[in-house]
């Protein structure tokens, strides 16, 4: 299957991608039609002529996650709940990529791919976005957690109803809201790396507000925008998505704290960090617990910076040694 000219239609990407991410420049809506029929529904010109998304419709940014899934990835049966979290494919394939450069340090420069490359994440929601970009790009393992019970079984379901998906991707409960990696990481577990996507408000206030302004941004760009928030929740998120006690900075302190007991199964410990300011007190409790390398990866996706953080207790040459045992036998 031809892919899509990134000069033809729609939406901009309007700073670059990571080079191997598939989702640069414009959307080509006629290439996505062609997989997902429903998607035309959706689409309307802008004052320009240009198509577009209507980016404040739910079903509409469904209907475009759904076609993104189905074009570039095979995964044809793909849905979540009412009122969960429906994610930016471009930017979630991002962290996958970046990933992917940062275990290939330990492998003379090449990404490794193949089931025996194993990675962990922790909160995948019901949409399973992580699991669904990495194993179709990389071949990789995934196990997954979340404390949503709705969110596991949703997952899995996904994984259950796509070709090789199941083989490749295993979702799990985390019955202790408490805990992060303690009850997923078993005493024989083995992980190459993990990543998570943190709930970053402090309280449902918090994330109702941000809600807000995402909305009040779409109002000023859409023409035709209908103010229906009642029905219409593209924003949307379940509280373990979207908020946790303490926002961000304490749930990664937590897991800092907890990853320095896994420090010889896992290569790579990494986070999304949506708060620059969190950065330093997060490395400095990182040095307290000995983390012998800890890096930090900026990202671009459109108008928004974000940062990856990445630690591990291993030094350089343990994970080429690492790489060695696991990766290329």
């Amino acid at each position: 299957m031809t892919r899509p000219n990134s000069k033809v239609s729609s939406k901009p990407q309007k700073a670059k991608l990571h080079p191997r991410n598939p989702h640069q420049g414009r959307y080509d809506l006629d290439a996505l039609c062609t997989v997902l029929p429903e998607l035309d529904t959706f689409i309307h010109l802008t004052p320009s002529g240009e198509k577009t998304v209507d980016f404040s419709s739910e079903q509409g940014v469904i209907c475009l996650n759904k076609a993104l899934l189905a074009y570039y990835y095979q995964v044809p049966n793909w849905q979540i709940p009412k009122g969960y979290l429906c994610p930016p494919i471009p930017g979630r394939a991002d962290y996958i990529h970046y990933l992917a450069d940062l275990l290939a340090i330990a492998n003379h420069g090449t990404p490794p791919k193949g089931h025996q490359v194993r990675a962990l994440d922790i909160g995948t929601g019901a949409n399973c976005i992580y699991p669904i970009i990495g194993s179709r790009s990389y071949g990789w393992q995934f196990m997954a957690s979340d404390i949503d019970p709705v969110s596991v079984k949703t997952a899995n379901l996904i994984a259950q109803g796509n070709p090789g998906l199941i083989q490749q991707i295993k979702v799990v409960h985390q019955k202790n809201s408490k805990l992060i990696f303690h009850g997923i990481i078993k005493p024989s577990s083995r992980f190459d790396i993990t990543l998570c996507n943190p709930p970053f408000h402090a309280s449902l206030a918090d994330a109702q507000a941000g809600s807000l302004r995402k909305w009040n941004n779409l109002k000023g760009k859409n023409q035709n925008f209908q103010d229906d928030r009642k029905n219409k929740r593209n924003f949307g998120g379940q509280k373990a998505e979207l908020w946790c006690e303490g926002g961000e900075i304490r749930f990664l302190k937590q897991m800092i704290k907890e990853s320095a007991d896994f420090s010889q199964q896992v290569c790579w410990f990494t986070s999304l960090i949506s708060k620059k300011d969190n950065l330093y007190p997060l490395r400095k409790t990182l040095q307290q617990l000995g983390a012998k390398q800890v890096d930090v990866i900026k990202m671009s996706q459109g108008q928004k910076i974000s940062h990856m953080l990445a630690w591990s207790f291993l030094n350089k040459q343990e994970q080429q040694q690492w790489s060695q045992i696991y990766w290329q036998s």
